[in-house]
């Protein structure tokens, strides 16, 4: 059932503290506790506060959006790396698929949360009953992360290069919040967010492995930085760049700021496919646009 109308999203929301074998992930639960759950996960520099939209359009369906290492109220345990890589984010979604026996789920995201949906829906199938992914296949191609990319492309990607380096990495300690508040900007240039808006989702970067976690993954995705060693097999099998074979929707905001649409989609899916594009959307489609990511939600359960 719907909550009432007087009743707030953290009224209404389950919070359970899981544990996995490097993190105690916060998980933010709604909807019956059984049936074929939907995992939502958020990007950087976002939070689960992205989805809260959607629950007036996803009534009656199980929910489960994470906070994502780094973010919120999850936490590394002690002596684990502060990874940001690319297979850090997809065994932190196994990890926690595991951890609460859930064989299979739809699996939904954007950025950082699609690039932890999609290594989970390349390499184990059949744990994916369904794949939304923002931006398509977001599977890094580390290999050839330093081959020059047309000017224009390079310009979208100016912060990944500014925290390559240390004064980048102050600049991100000192200024996190306008910081992030910029590439909110820019990556949606036509979405008109509330102060309290982005204050809720500004609370999540206060977790003390912030800033180590961002700085790593965008320095890891170009080579500069080894990764965790308990994470080689998957990078290994994510640098073959394997196909997607689930079925996939492609929810792609028109006006992405940071990952504009290209003219076809990947060719690595590889199953049943459908991209949809949203004019005037940007970078944040469940925040931006929530009923048109329920509803890709509800086509694929």
């Amino acid at each position: 059932m719907a909550p009432p109308p007087t009743m707030s999203v953290a009224e209404a929301m389950r919070l359970r503290l899981v544990e996995t074998p490097q993190l105690s992930i916060a998980v933010e639960e709604h909807g019956p506790e059984t049936g074929l759950p939907m995992i939502l996960l958020h990007g950087f520099p976002y939070s689960a506060r992205c989805y809260d939209g959607l629950l007036p359009h996803l009534a009656g369906h199980r929910l489960l959006v994470p906070h994502l290492r780094g973010y919120g109220q999850t936490r590394l345990k002690p002596g684990m790396p502060r990874s940001g890589a690319q297979g850090a984010l997809g065994a932190d979604l196994l990890a926690l698929m595991d951890a609460l026996a859930i064989p299979s789920a739809i699996l939904a995201g954007y950025d950082w949360g699609g690039r932890a949906a999609c290594v989970v829906a390349a390499l184990h199938p059949a744990r994916c009953a369904g794949l939304l992914s923002c931006t398509g296949y977001n599977i890094q191609d580390i290999a050839r992360a330093n081959e020059p990319q047309p000017p224009e492309r390079e310009m979208r990607h100016w912060y990944q290069f500014y925290l390559h380096g240390e004064r980048g990495a102050r600049g991100l300690a000192q200024n996190r919040a306008a910081f992030c508040r910029l590439l909110w900007s820019l990556w949606s240039p036509a979405w008109r967010f509330t102060e309290v808006d982005f204050a809720a989702s500004a609370a999540h970067f206060d977790n003390p492995d912030f800033v180590e976690v961002v700085l790593h993954s965008y320095r890891h995705r170009f080579g500069l930085v080894p990764g965790d060693p308990a994470h080689d097999g998957i990078e290994a099998a994510l640098a073959q760049l394997p196909p997607i074979t689930v079925p996939t929707l492609d929810l792609h905001g028109a006006a992405d700021g940071v990952n504009p649409p290209p003219a076809q989609p990947s060719p690595r899916f590889t199953g049943r496919f459908e991209r949809r594009l949203l004019p005037g959307v940007g970078h944040n489609p469940p925040q931006e646009a929530p009923a048109a990511f329920a509803r890709a939600l509800l086509d694929l359960a």
